[in-house]
């Protein structure tokens, strides 16, 4: 799930790199058509993880800032694209028109009129979460390539205890204790999984908590900059790729990974494909969560996202050479539980708050 403008719950995995989406009107669609949506999500988030994980470590590509420089690129292009076309817009829209998005505004003179793209002006409003995001994405490379798919994912879930401690050392915000118990037990899972992971690797486990850590400052941004800025899921895209796409560039050039990704690649053919297809994926499963949020209820999002990472633990174990190990693996259940439990809870109250957001 991811925070809308109404406070819908979130998960960490199901937003990285995709910002905060604000549906304000459901699209009407046939249940194959829903079906299809969610079916597309799931596919798309367990083949972006896939393909990252196999030009990491099955091809061993060293340059993971460059795979990012690569996503970020196609992905600011697309959204050109798809702007232009008028598929997307980069604030919310009710009955067609834009509208001011999470009950706050868009600065005067931070969109053009007529294009409808972000002024210099609403730029400079995005700059902390474009560097937050920057560290998160380069982060995410790096510790997905030190661990194994199914502890990956495990280890990831506990981004929401990051998250609550962040909130708590700075805005003194505490969770309920329901909640608590569900992340400590996505806490505990991973625990147990790590003590018993035949494959441990100190400096790969350390990389995924740092990843935890920027992950839950990104977070905490997000909200604060969508309302103060106004720009919906893609409009803080956009404004991320701007940002990051250059200094990213400049610094691979500097370090000599461009060319040297070059030489690779003439070395490497079959890597331009599993490159290309991690660029794709990439901006795919941004719009497939776009779509899976607007046609359909929030119980299918958590469903899906719990889906997900049951079959990326099993393609870990099939396809990625993980060692499969009882006392491991129910660390691993363990803490799915606590990650159902967990969109439970939040399901509930936001029934409770308004019935029919989950319908």
């Amino acid at each position: 799930m991811l925070l809308s403008s109404k406070n819908k719950p979130f998960s960490t995995l199901q937003i990285a790199g995709a910002g905060l989406l604000h549906l304000q009107k459901k699209p009407k669609a046939t249940a194959f058509q829903c079906a299809s949506v969610a079916f597309s999500y799931m596919a798309c988030a367990v083949a972006l993880l896939c393909f990252n994980k196999t030009a990491l470590s099955l091809y061993d590509f060293p340059f993971a800032n460059v795979i990012t420089l690569s996503q970020l690129i196609v992905s600011t292009m697309l959204l050109y694209v798809f702007k232009r076309l008028n598929l997307i817009a980069f604030v919310d829209q009710q009955d067609g028109e834009e509208t001011m998005s999470n009950n706050g505004k868009v600065p005067k003179g931070g969109l053009n009129v007529k294009t409808g793209f972000p002024t210099v002006k609403l730029f400079r409003t995005t700059l902390p979460l474009a560097l937050a995001y920057l560290t998160y994405m380069l982060l995410s490379m790096i510790s997905l390539r030190g661990v194994n798919l199914p502890m990956y994912t495990t280890l990831r879930r506990t981004t929401g205890a990051f998250t609550m401690a962040t909130e708590f050392l700075a805005f003194g915000k505490a969770q309920e204790r329901d909640v608590i118990f569900a992340v400590m037990l996505m806490v505990l899972g991973a625990i147990i999984a790590g003590m018993n992971d035949m494959e441990f690797n100190l400096y790969g486990y350390f990389m995924v908590v740092l990843n935890n850590v920027a992950t839950s400052v990104y977070l905490i941004m997000i909200g604060r900059v969508s309302k103060k800025s106004g720009l919906n899921a893609f409009g803080l895209m956009w404004t991320n790729g701007i940002w990051c796409g250059a200094p990213l560039f400049a610094l691979s050039l500097l370090r000599g990974e461009v060319f040297s990704t070059i030489v690779y690649i003439n070395e490497n053919s079959g890597f331009v494909k599993v490159l290309f297809g991690s660029c794709v994926l990439a901006f795919a499963l941004n719009y497939s969560i776009f779509l899976n949020t607007s046609m359909n209820s929030a119980l299918t999002q958590a469903i899906c996202g719990n889906v997900k990472d049951l079959a990326v633990v099993w393609i870990g174990y099939i396809f990625f050479g993980g060692v499969f190990q009882w006392a491991n693996f129910s660390g691993m259940i363990v803490g799915v539980f606590g990650s159902v439990y967990y969109a439970a809870i939040k399901l509930k109250k936001t029934r409770v708050k308004d019935p029919k957001e989950s319908e």
